[in-house]
């Protein structure tokens, strides 16, 4: 008779250890100021982490940070692998594996450019580098906007461009001269140009590649819809009581201001 109610007892514990099992959720992140970046006390913090962990938080949930490139970040939220992916934009492809939760603030993506390369610097679009010899460095699965979809059809554009995994990459290869120009967030560029001492080489040209709102995807092999409902709910309240525009607001202040 102890034996079965020592068996009980263990069961229900177990019951009751798996009924408060910790809501914990992975989000990738990388050096991307300041969306995500590592300070020099070690500390990861940014606009998307400090975003995400102050809404988790509302909600009753952690984060824990997976560090990876975007294309593999793709793969791994569709897989079930990694349950958040912020600055994502919504493509019929994604969707079939990631729900986007509601798109509330964004920053344009701009084409910048080498100053040495300024006369052949695109005007109007990127179509214009099909005949120019302008040299375009971008991301290895990074989605550009709707012109970049289009012309990434064209496999004669694509042959022209130079693909790497990570931006700092493609900063360094055009402060060599192995490329004219890439494509960044404006606030990203702007970190990261003043980090790199290239304020002054590279500038911002007139075209703007995509102003579509990127956002936080989850995998839908481990998250349902209904948590991204109560995500874009508290996303709502602290944009109602104010605690989102001061986060939004604290990272865009702190970033270097653009050269003329």
């Amino acid at each position: 008779m102890q034996r079965i109610l020592l068996a009980a007892a263990l069961m229900a514990g177990c019951g009751l250890a798996l009924a408060a099992k910790p809501c914990l959720l992975t989000q990738r992140w990388n050096e991307d100021p300041p969306y995500s970046m590592r300070l020099a006390t070690g500390e990861i913090t940014g606009l998307n982490i400090e975003l995400v962990r102050t809404i988790l938080a509302r909600m009753g949930c952690q984060v824990q940070l997976l560090e990876m490139p975007f294309a593999r970040a793709l793969t791994e939220l569709e897989a079930g692998r990694l349950d958040i992916l912020p600055g994502a934009l919504r493509r019929p492809d994604r969707e079939a594996y990631a729900h986007f939760a509601i798109d509330r603030w964004h920053s344009r993506n701009m084409l910048f450019a080498h100053v040495d390369a300024k006369a052949i610097w695109p005007q109007q679009g990127l179509a214009e580098i099909r005949s120019s010899g302008f040299r375009l460095g971008v991301q290895l699965g990074v989605s550009y906007g709707p012109e970049y979809a289009s012309l990434s059809r064209d496999a004669s554009f694509m042959r022209t461009l130079e693909k790497s995994g990570s931006r700092r990459s493609l900063w360094q290869m055009l402060k060599l001269r192995r490329i004219d120009g890439v494509i960044a967030d404006e606030l990203t560029a702007r970190y990261e140009l003043a980090q790199l001492g290239l304020q002054d080489q590279v500038r911002v040209t007139e075209v703007v590649v995509s102003d579509e709102a990127s956002g936080f995807a989850f995998s839908k092999k481990t998250v349902d819809a209904a948590f991204v409902a109560r995500f874009n709910n508290t996303t709502e309240a602290m944009q109602k009581d104010g605690s989102y525009q001061a986060i939004v607001q604290k990272y865009i202040s702190a970033a270097p201001a653009p050269s003329h």
